[in-house]
């Protein structure tokens, strides 16, 4: 019977040990020993190295197949549903939940240089997302308010639109998805004050359980002087046009 000298087990790399452990439970294995926290809205992309994540992509698909075959469905004589499984599985990665998966956007930051003090509201700006309890979708509109002052940095319209996209593309409850995106622009923009206010409907209302298509949500969320003076909170919300 051959046997393993010591030099053979001393040279052997990390990809021989790590042979067929699911990409998944690597990514997983470095997030818990950074002690980091992956619930369904959190950002892992600093813990998936290049390539993992078109191995993670095999991986669900994997798994969806799976469920597809425990709901009975026969996808190989199924015309329709024979390669649903990668479909789903690269709908999940790449489109509604890519926000979990890949580092934010690249902002450019501009000093204040004219000194500009005035009320400036952004929107609205659409969004897609995907409740966390049902992963049904979560559709609607954002305006951002921004109160700058002279130290505040200035970005371009479209990356609060790149920065609600990234946010949003996980699965979301909104009232944290709008603390989240709060959270991103005040460390972005440094502003006298911020105000968002989102509307959405919510498809796990409208598609399933009490299956109301009229209901929406508005949720708020208000920083800084928007929450100490009255009349400006007042201004923001008089001209959102809704």
């Amino acid at each position: 019977m051959l046997m393993k000298t010591e030099s053979d087990m001393t040279t052997a790399g990390p990809s021989d040990h790590d042979q067929g452990v699911p990409v998944s439970v690597k990514i997983r294995e470095r997030i818990q020993a950074a002690r980091h926290r992956f619930h369904s809205n959190d950002n892992i992309a600093g813990f998936i190295e290049p390539g993992e994540l078109e191995q993670l992509l095999d991986e669900v698909t994997v798994k969806m197949q799976g469920v597809l075959d425990s709901m009975v469905i026969d996808t190989e004589s199924d015309h329709n549903t024979g390669d649903t499984a990668r479909r789903v599985a690269k709908m999940y990665l790449k489109e509604v939940f890519n926000g979990r998966y890949v580092h934010g956007p690249n902002i450019t930051e501009f000093p204040n240089a004219e000194h500009l003090n005035e009320l400036m509201i952004v929107g609205p700006i659409t969004v897609r997302s995907a409740c966390s309890h049902h992963f049904c979708p979560v559709i609607g509109k954002i305006w951002i308010g921004v109160m700058p002052n002279e130290h505040t940095n200035v970005i371009g319209l479209s990356k609060y639109a790149r920065l609600a996209e990234w946010i949003m593309g996980r699965p979301q409850i909104q009232e944290e998805a709008v603390v989240q995106l709060a959270d991103l622009i005040q460390e972005k923009t440094q502003p006298d004050g911020l105000a968002i206010v989102m509307e959405a409907s919510h498809y796990c209302m409208a598609w399933r359980g009490v299956k109301d298509m009229d209901s929406k949500m508005i949720n708020s969320v208000m920083r800084g002087v928007f929450l100490k003076d009255p009349n400006l909170r007042r201004e923001f919300l008089s001209l959102i046009p809704r």
